[in-house]
């Protein structure tokens, strides 16, 4: 059976200095305490040694970590990857850590994740969700730390939110489906969190008011090109007249329209196919995607700023910030 190796503590830098394990301590918290001589040294045993500074005293002696807690639903979607980016382009700089939390879409996976990243006493929270359980609401309140949602910018927050108009985005991008000639439009719907249910209601609503029959396909499944080009399938044998398609991301509207390039169907000759999001690849890809282009960098950068601007004691932060959306016409309507 191997044996766990010792961790280095400051008694072996002290050993190896030849001084106490104080004066070590008060030269890593403030080098200036101390000769630059004996600086010198401390600095060469930590590197030999191999030192690992335990942050857990300074945790919960000043119930401040200078860590900001972070919870996505997925570590592989790239609207999620941006969004980090965007937060750690502003907390790095200012001397923040992440703690990053993955709770695959699920409720109780992140009232989980709340209680362990409240439990290193993060300085603050970034939540990617606006429905919480009781319990995990509740922990928040106790915690009395800054908190910021992200990603919508419309439906009722513990606090703050930061993102846009899931369900008005939903809508115009169905009109300008509409407007370009597509009658029969189907939405392809996966994961069905709370995002997804605002972009399928405003898709409703567009075509309610059009006076057309909304045609959703839904799944709990994870979104995937090869999930994009199983939906396709499965609309053509239930609903061959279909000439358009929205999807709730550009994962499953690339993999539709890869399926329909393999199957000989003309897009957006024979049916338009629009995605939600604007990744790089539905911009390079031919035909150019048609899509809903959100800003997710940008969304975490101005949710770590006002964390920020909280944590230094700002307090007339707005309530919600709507960054808003574009629509991309592309080449696939």
């Amino acid at each position: 059976m191997a044996v766990k190796k010792k961790r280095p503590t400051l008694q072996d830098i002290a050993d190896q200095v030849g001084v106490t394990k104080m004066t070590v301590s008060r030269c890593l918290r403030d080098p200036s305490q101390v000769s630059e001589a004996l600086q010198a040294k401390i600095a060469a045993a930590v590197e030999v040694l191999g030192y690992i500074p335990n942050r857990a005293p300074d945790i919960l002696s000043n119930a401040k970590s200078n860590a900001i807690g972070v919870l996505v639903p997925s570590l592989t979607n790239q609207v999620f990857a941006e969004v980090i980016r965007g937060i750690e382009s502003v907390t790095a700089p200012a001397g923040y850590q992440t703690m990053l939390a993955h709770y695959g879409y699920s409720p109780e996976l992140e009232e989980q994740s709340i209680a362990s990243l409240l439990s290193y006493n993060v300085d603050a929270m970034i939540l990617s969700e606006s429905v919480h359980t009781e319990r995990a609401r509740k922990m928040l309140h106790t915690a009395a730390i800054p908190v910021i949602e992200i990603m919508d910018s419309v439906s009722p927050s513990i606090e703050q939110a930061v993102g846009f108009d899931n369900l008005a985005a939903g809508q115009a991008m169905t009109e300008a489906m509409l407007q370009r000639g597509c009658r029969k439009i189907a939405y392809f719907a996966a994961r069905m969190d709370e995002r997804t249910r605002l972009k399928m209601a405003g898709y409703r609503q567009a075509m309610e008011t059009a006076g057309i029959a909304p045609l959703t396909i839904q799944t709990e499944e994870a979104s995937s090109f090869t999930l994009g080009a199983r939906l396709l399938g499965q609309m053509l044998a239930q609903h061959p007249d279909v000439d358009g398609i929205f999807c709730t991301n550009d994962d499953l509207a690339i993999g539709a329209v890869f399926e329909c390039q393999r199957r000989g169907i003309a897009v957006p000759g024979k049916i338009a196919i629009a995605g939600f999001h604007g990744h790089d690849i539905s911009q390079t890809m031919l035909p150019r995607l048609a899509t809903v282009v959100t800003p997710r960098e940008q969304i975490g950068k101005v949710a770590a700023e006002q964390l920020l601007a909280r944590l230094k004691g700002q307090t007339d932060w707005p309530a919600r910030i709507d960054l808003g959306y574009q629509i991309e016409l592309g080449e696939s309507l």
